[in-house]
């Protein structure tokens, strides 16, 4: 990678990374598609994938990557702290969150929505039938607030059965101690694989909330989130133009102007971010475009098989949408 000038790098979290070396995230932990680190410590999943392209994106090199696994609870304490650089623990973007907690969401990088996973043999066919359930929930995420607004509102009655990681979430409901795990439908396709009997278990068809999921990054630091912000715009401009990373090669020849400002061959772009101009060449490179990590990592290519849906690119019915680079 070339080097910058130093007037192109202003202090902030880019100058602390690349002093230290290396950029840490904050991920969840035991989440298959999402974050999961194997025997050898091997990470993989979506949030993974995406923290490893904003360091070849920064770097040029996406091992430079680090991971911390963080609670739900604890995640944005973590990121205020300045003990991980970027946020990816499955968090989604509120009001709320942004306003009191002096964190930015850096964009939505997969829509998703809250569910319920129900035993099989219970033949239910909506939410609406889980009057006075034991529910199984996550502690400190949306997904307690929204279930209760739903029961709330639909005049049910339930008990609420909190615990601090997924992995206890999960437990306690093979173990029968409730009769209904909810939080975000994505996740709960990851949650069906960590049981002994995934097939005995049914996620309901309705959809309670909405769940903008997203990086997150302190408010003080406007260079980092563009940053970030423009990797997830990289990524998905790469899908829309044809650059995957079997094709990259090829386009660095390409004569197809959006392209060429793609591979910083046309254009001073990514200089004003303080990154190289093959930034998103790296990227694509180390991880691929959009729909690659989206597929390997939860869609079609993935043990979890999730359908694409809202996060196709809005080309093709999805609401995926990414400024232009110019």
């Amino acid at each position: 990678m070339a080097a910058l000038p130093a007037s192109a790098v202003s202090a902030g979290t880019l100058k602390t990374v690349r002093d230290r070396g290396a950029l840490i995230c904050g991920v969840s932990n035991g989440l298959p598609g999402f974050s999961v680190a194997d025997d050898r410590g091997e990470w993989s999943g979506f949030d993974v994938d995406f923290c490893r392209a904003v360091a070849a994106a920064v770097f040029g090199d996406s091992t430079k990557a680090r991971f911390i696994p963080v609670l739900a609870n604890e995640r944005f304490d973590v990121l205020k702290a300045r003990k991980v650089d970027l946020l990816l623990g499955n968090s989604t973007w509120t009001m709320s969150r942004e306003a009191t907690l002096n964190l930015i969401f850096a964009g939505t990088t997969y829509y998703d929505g809250q569910g319920f996973l129900a035993p099989k043999r219970r033949n239910l066919l909506s939410a609406l039938e889980l009057d006075g359930s034991k529910v199984c929930v996550e502690a400190g995420t949306t997904s307690e607030l929204n279930f209760v607004d739903y029961f709330q509102s639909n005049n049910l009655k339930y008990e609420t059965l909190r615990f601090k990681t997924v992995g206890e979430s999960v437990a306690a409901y093979e173990a029968g101690q409730c009769d209904v795990l909810t939080s975000d439908v994505s996740e709960l396709y990851a949650q069906r694989l960590l049981l002994a009997k995934p097939g005995d278990h049914v996620i309901l068809a309705d959809i309670i909330s909405k769940e903008p999921l997203g990086p997150v990054v302190r408010q003080d630091d406007v260079q980092w989130l563009n940053i970030v912000k423009w990797v997830h715009f990289a990524m998905l401009n790469a899908e829309e133009l044809g650059i995957s990373s079997t094709t990259v090669g090829e386009a660095l020849n390409s004569s197809k102007p959006a392209i060429k400002r793609f591979v910083g061959a046309e254009g001073d772009f990514a200089r004003q971010l303080g990154l190289s101009p093959d930034w998103g060449v790296n990227i694509v490179r180390s991880v691929g475009n959009y729909g690659e990590v989206l597929d390997r990592n939860l869609g079609a290519k993935s043990l979890l098989g999730i359908e694409r849906g809202l996060n196709q690119l809005w080309s093709v019915g999805g609401i995926q949408y990414a400024p232009p680079i110019r």
